[in-house]
């Protein structure tokens, strides 16, 4: 099984990292049964968070008198340092645990940091006094946070999306990380589910030696593949190299990530996945998508408030209204054709 130190935390996880938020939508006896046998697969790195509903509590469920056995990571989106402490003990008491081996700021506006008045770093500094903490990370999907948080010096690990469609500054960020002898924690290495070869994703990341990648995994099926490269890792091939080529010439230019942080749209539109519905209809079967039920989701898009919420809440500064126009109207032409 191939592993990852990261960085300065010493911290030992499997390349294959469980990325826990998709458990928020399958059963509690479901997401249980998932991590175990991933844990029995050797799948031993846990990521979840505050903001992922019920993941928490799927989570410590699913690995109670196992805790020992397992590295579990996750995240507080406070803006304030009561926020904070009321998070870490909502999270503990929900992971049936004492402690967290890696507790991030979650996808911060800013770079929290010792004496910024938002007392956020002061509160962290403290939980790892107290030994609530083992280790101190961020996650972000904003470049400039995401350097600053690097070059502070204060976080043992950065949490970033990273894929073989990202772009030379997030390169960058990657390379700046080692040079820090920061651990590298990829999210979203499927791009939110456009890359749909799992296998090139994986060869990809693993010429990384820093980049510990966390797969979102919902699916026994999903979890057979992942555990399938466990012990028969892929590595690149020129037939991959040709895909992620074509990929990344069909992906070039703005795109919907899926990361979620426009919602919830006061519309009620299904932002990140009808933002994304003319590449999945070109990259999936369309049965898949030319249903009565993705037709309602669509239409929803009509109703559009041009509120803007989307626009200020993204990441990666996307015309989201626009876009999801572009999107419907690629929609009804299938449609229309079906």
């Amino acid at each position: 099984m191939q592993t990852v130190c990261l960085g300065r935390s010493g911290l030992i996880v499997p390349r294959n990292g469980f990325g826990a938020l998709p458990i928020q939508r399958i059963s509690k006896n479901d997401a249980a049964r998932l991590v175990r046998r991933a844990l029995d697969g050797g799948m031993y790195y846990f990521d979840t968070a505050r903001f992922y509903t019920d993941s928490e509590e799927k989570l410590g469920y699913a690995l109670e008198g196992r805790r020992h056995e397992v590295i579990v990571s996750t995240k507080t989106g406070a803006a304030t340092a009561d926020g904070f402490w009321a998070d870490l003990h909502t999270s503990l008491r929900l992971l049936r645990t004492d402690y967290v081996d890696l507790y991030q700021f979650h996808n911060p506006a800013f770079c929290p940091k010792p004496e910024d008045e938002s007392g956020l770093y002061e509160a962290m500094a403290e939980a790892v006094r107290q030994g609530k903490v083992l280790h101190v990370g961020i996650t972000n999907h904003r470049q400039h946070v995401a350097h600053e948080a690097i070059e502070s010096g204060l976080y043992e690990t950065l949490q970033y999306p990273f894929s073989y469609l990202a772009s030379a500054a997030d390169e960058q960020i990657v390379a700046d990380t080692a040079a820090h002898n920061m651990g590298f924690i990829a999210m979203k290495g499927l791009s939110g589910g456009l890359i749909n070869h799992a296998a090139t994703a994986y060869a990809f990341l693993a010429q990384y030696t820093h980049v510990a990648p966390i797969w979102g995994i919902q699916r026994e099926s999903e979890l057979d593949e992942w555990l399938s490269f466990q012990d028969n890792p892929p590595v690149l091939t020129d037939e991959m190299l040709r895909r992620i080529e074509h990929d990344r010439k069909e992906l070039s230019g703005d795109f919907c990530r899926g990361c979620g942080y426009c919602q919830p749209c006061p519309a009620g539109i299904q932002i990140e996945d009808c933002n994304r519905m003319s590449l999945f209809l070109r990259r999936a079967p369309h049965s898949v998508y030319l249903t009565q039920e993705w037709a309602y989701k669509m239409q929803k898009i009509e109703g559009c408030l041009h509120c803007n919420h989307c626009v200020q809440h993204c990441p990666y500064g996307l015309d989201t209204p626009n876009l999801l126009v572009k999107n419907y109207e690629d929609f009804k032409q299938f449609w229309a054709n079906r």
